[in-house]
């Protein structure tokens, strides 16, 4: 009998949407004893509304604020029936986490509650028609920065390298068997865990929908995305850049950068250096 497949196929992502592909890879690894949730975000899509869902697994759609307060609430529960065999698996955007869901996420963090959050970041609000979220790189055109964001990302994974996580990693679906490999060694952990996936957006990053993997393998390479895991304390960098001279090639892929100069350019390249520089550093020590 063939094996029931735990996202349905035929859901009405956007062509080349990474955020499905994550989904349905990470309950690969998760299987079928796992309840998830999900904010209003694109991978409602996947939640659905009313009776019905894309999940072959319970769902619950919560409010964009406060995900990992669901996610802590479900937790206790299955802790106190005893069911230590079910993960419950938090799934939401960069807007979901890295701005209105940051609260929550910080509490259920320093609560120690047993659940694992990814963030796919597709670096914008793309379920409501792609405003700038405080993940947007520098420069990048959005509805809301039209002549290009003039901040640089958040960096929330270094943020999150002060919380008392159980397990911390950023993957990205440039490199599929690294995340699938992550979520396993979550899903041993007995506390809060965290996973950043880089989750390209060809319809929000303006670029051909079939050039989805091939843009977060450039992401890897250029050092615009860094692949790397907490784990006890020490950080280990899974894959090293191979050249940030590729980052301006990385930049006129998407059309989102049409606007960017030279001096932008640069200053996404310096930035790029700094943070790979400073993970190096972390990775040094014996202790985090």
């Amino acid at each position: 009998m063939a094996e029931l497949d735990l996202l349905s196929k035929g859901m009405t992502t956007c062509q080349g949407c990474p955020m499905e592909l994550i989904g349905r890879s990470a309950l690969e690894v998760l299987g079928p004893k796992t309840i998830t949730m999900t904010p209003p975000s694109c991978s409602a899509i996947l939640t659905g509304s009313g009776d019905e869902t894309g999940w072959g697994i319970p769902s619950v759609q919560t409010v964009l604020m406060s995900l990992p307060a669901f996610a802590s609430g479900v937790s206790e529960a299955l802790k106190i029936r005893g069911m230590d065999d079910v993960t419950v698996m938090g799934f939401a955007g960069d807007g979901g986490t890295f701005d209105i869901g940051l609260q929550s996420l910080s509490g259920a963090i320093e609560r120690g509650h047993k659940a694992i959050y990814i963030c796919y970041n597709n670096e914008a609000y793309m379920n409501t028609g792609g405003q700038r979220s405080s993940a947007t790189t520098l420069g990048a055109s959005t509805k809301t920065t039209p002549t290009g964001k003039k901040e640089v990302s958040k960096n929330i994974d270094f943020m999150l390298l002060h919380t008392p996580l159980a397990y911390q990693a950023t993957a990205s679906v440039g490199n599929i068997r690294d995340f699938k490999r992550k979520l396993a060694k979550a899903a041993t952990k007995d506390g809060p865990c965290f996973i950043h996936v880089m989750t390209p957006c060809p319809s929000g990053w303006k670029f051909p929908a079939d050039q989805t993997v091939q843009i977060a393998k450039l992401a890897i390479k250029s050092g615009m995305w860094l692949l790397f895991e907490r784990e006890d304390g020490k950080i280990t960098i899974n894959q090293k850049p191979t050249n940030f001279e590729l980052i301006p090639e990385y930049l006129s892929r998407q059309k989102r950068f049409n606007r960017i100069n030279d001096e932008i350019t640069a200053q996404i390249i310096e930035e790029a250096k700094t943070r790979y520089e400073t993970l190096q550093q972390l990775s040094q020590l014996a202790c985090l």
